[in-house]
C-alpha cells in the first residue's frame, strides 16, 4: 500500500489571486492529486501532450529548415512561462496557473507561424472559419486522446478560462456568441466560461508574458538573420536606449553579447513595468478576491501609457523591417502554397488521409470532413507539413 501523503501546500497568494482549493474544478469529475494542486496537475498534463511536443517543429517566423537557432513555438513558450513566473511570484499571484497558460497559449497554432494560420483560415472560410485560440481549446478539450475516461486534458475551469479570455472577453454581456469560432460555442454549450468577463490575473500576465518574449526575441531573432542592424534600431524609443546604454559602457563589446546584454535590459525593464502598472491598478481596484478581477471593466494586468507607446513603436519597427521582408515575405508565400495545396487536395479526397483521420470524415467537401482535414494540418510541424506535400505534390516540390 502507498504510504500516506499529505496534500500539497495550502494557497499562500494574495487575494486576488486564483486559489486552486477553490477551483471550480474540472469537467469530469476527478480524484485530485495527492502530491500536485489542480493547477500543477494542469500544466504537468500539457507538457506530457503531444500538442505541446510538436511545438518543437513549430516555427514563429522562420521555417525550420532556415537555422537551428531561431526560435520555436516550444521555445518561445518556455521563455514566456519563465517571464509569466517571475512576474507571479512578485505579484503574489498562483506561478502555476500563470505556467500552464503560458505553456498552452500557443498550442492551437498551425505550422508556418501566421502564414500558416492565414492560408488555413482562407480554406476553412465556408466551414466555419479557423482561430488559433479556438483550436487550442479543441486540442484541450476534444483532440487529445490520452485518458481512458475522456477525451482532451480535462483540465480545471479556470485554465480553459485562461486558454479562451487571456486577450480579455470575447463577448459584451448579453451578446450572442454566435458570431464566435465554433469550438468557443460548442464549449459554452458543455460548460460556461462567462466569455463576458475578464480571466484571472494569472491570465492576463501570461497574455503579457507572451507580449514581452515575441518583441524581444524577434529582435534577437532579427538581428541574427540579418534583417536589420542595431544602428537600426537606434532610433527607437527604449529599444535604442538599451543598446545605447550597452554600447557606451562597454566599448568594443562583441556583436553577441551586445545583443544579448541589451535584450536581457529590455526584458527586465518591460517586466518592471507591468510590476509597476498592474500594482498601481490594483491598489485602485481594492480587488479582494479573483472575482474581483474578473468584474472590473477594464484590464488589471498592463503595461504603463509610456510603455505601451514604446511597444507600439516596436510592434511597427517589426512588421516592417522583419514580417514584411522580402526574405520571409518569399519564405511566407511557399508555406501558405503548401497548407492551402495540401488542404484542398485532402478534403476533396479524403481517402487520402491516414487511417485513423480517414475514419472521421463522411465524403468529400463535407463539414466533418473539412474541420477533420484541419485539425490535421493544422496539427502538423513545419517539416512533416513539407514531407506530406512533397509526397502528395513529387513532381512540384515547393521548398528545395
Amino acid at each position: 500500500m502507498a504510504p500516506a501523503l499529505s496534500k500539497p501546500s495550502d494557497h499562500a497568494g494574495a487575494a486576488y489571486a486564483s486559489d486552486p482549493t477553490q477551483t471550480r474544478g474540472r469537467r469530469f469529475e476527478e480524484m485530485e492529486s495527492r502530491t500536485r494542486s489542480p493547477y500543477q496537475r494542469d500544466r504537468d498534463r500539457i507538457i506530457h501532450s503531444g500538442a505541446f511536443r510538436r511545438l518543437k517543429h513549430k516555427t514563429q517566423v522562420f521555417v525550420y529548415h532556415e537555422g537551428d537557432y531561431y526560435r520555436t513555438r516550444l521555445t518561445h513558450s518556455l521563455e514566456v512561462a519563465q517571464i509569466a513566473r517571475s512576474l507571479s511570484r512578485f505579484l503574489n499571484l498562483d506561478e502555476d496557473l500563470a505556467e500552464a497558460l503560458a505553456l498552452a497559449h500557443d498550442l492551437g497554432h498551425t505550422p508556418f507561424g501566421h502564414a500558416g494560420e492565414d492560408a488555413l483560415a482562407e480554406c476553412m472560410k465556408g466551414y466555419g472559419g479557423f482561430d488559433h485560440n479556438a483550436q487550442t481549446l479543441r486540442i484541450v478539450t476534444r483532440l487529445e486522446q490520452r485518458y481512458a475516461d475522456f477525451d482532451g486534458l480535462n483540465l480545471t475551469w479556470e485554465t480553459l478560462e485562461g486558454v479562451v479570455k487571456h486577450n480579455g472577453p470575447v463577448i459584451s454581456k448579453g451578446q450572442s456568441t454566435a458570431h464566435l469560432p465554433r469550438a468557443f460555442r460548442e464549449y459554452e454549450g458543455l460548460e460556461a466560461l462567462d466569455l463576458h468577463t475578464y480571466a484571472s490575473l494569472e491570465a492576463q500576465i501570461a497574455a503579457l508574458s507572451d507580449d514581452i518574449a515575441y518583441n524581444n526575441h524577434d529582435i534577437d531573432d532579427g538581428l541574427r538573420a540579418g534583417l536589420f542592424t542595431v544602428d537600426d534600431l537606434m532610433a527607437l524609443p527604449l529599444v535604442g536606449e538599451m543598446f545605447r546604454e550597452v554600447y557606451d559602457a562597454y566599448p568594443g563589446l562583441a556583436p553577441r553579447r551586445l545583443r544579448h546584454e541589451s535584450i536581457r535590459r529590455l526584458i527586465s525593464h518591460m517586466v518592471e513595468d507591468v510590476i509597476g502598472e498592474t500594482s498601481r491598478r490594483l491598489s485602485a481596484l481594492g480587488a479582494t478576491s479573483s472575482d474581483d478581477i474578473r468584474n472590473a471593466n477594464h484590464q488589471v494586468a498592463a503595461f504603463s501609457d509610456e510603455m505601451q507607446r514604446h511597444d507600439k513603436a516596436l510592434k511597427s519597427f517589426l512588421l516592417e523591417r522583419m514580417y514584411r521582408h522580402y526574405r520571409v515575405n518569399r519564405s511566407m508565400s511557399k508555406a501558405k502554397r503548401v497548407m492551402t495545396q495540401l488542404f484542398e487536395l485532402l478534403v476533396s479526397e479524403p481517402n487520402l488521409l491516414p487511417d485513423e483521420w480517414q475514419a472521421l470524415t463522411d465524403g468529400a467537401r463535407t463539414q466533418q470532413t473539412a474541420e477533420t482535414v484541419c485539425d490535421f494540418v493544422a496539427g502538423m510541424t513545419d517539416r512533416f507539413a513539407i514531407e506530406e506535400h512533397r509526397r502528395m505534390f513529387e513532381n512540384d516540390p515547393i521548398f528545395r
